[in-house]
């Protein structure tokens, strides 16, 4: 078993979910059960399915749950675009939160890469 708070991408991704939260307070109050519902859960998805995957035996296991952060950061993704288009939040906004997201998104990336490298025993 791994100590998921050793990875940095997961303490990023825990990051981005204060990010999100706090760009979630000025959406609509119309908005609090529908999109901002499911933009506040893409991005808790992210760390979560990080810190679930830490917890398996095997780094196929591992490496799976890590696919399925990347799933919610793509999802996440296409929620604040949406965001945006409505006006929710600013260009800027998206921008910033955008970058984080893209930079935890290639984190992943690379260490489901490391890990299907790997010795495939574990």
């Amino acid at each position: 078993m791994r100590d998921f708070r050793k990875y940095q991408v997961w303490d990023d991704a825990i990051s981005l979910v204060t990010d999100i939260y706090s760009l979630l307070r000025d959406f609509p109050t119309y908005e609090r059960y529908a999109l901002s519902d499911q933009i506040r859960r893409s991005s808790v998805s992210i760390a979560s399915n990080i810190a679930e995957g830490a917890s398996r035996e095997s780094k196929k296991d591992f490496s799976h749950f890590l696919q399925i952060s990347v799933g919610s950061a793509f999802e996440l993704e296409t929620q604040l675009i949406i965001a945006s288009n409505l006006n929710y939040i600013s260009q800027d906004q998206l921008t910033n939160i955008l970058d984080k997201l893209v930079y935890i998104e290639k984190r992943l990336s690379r260490l489901i890469s490391i890990l299907r490298n790997d010795s495939p025993n574990n």
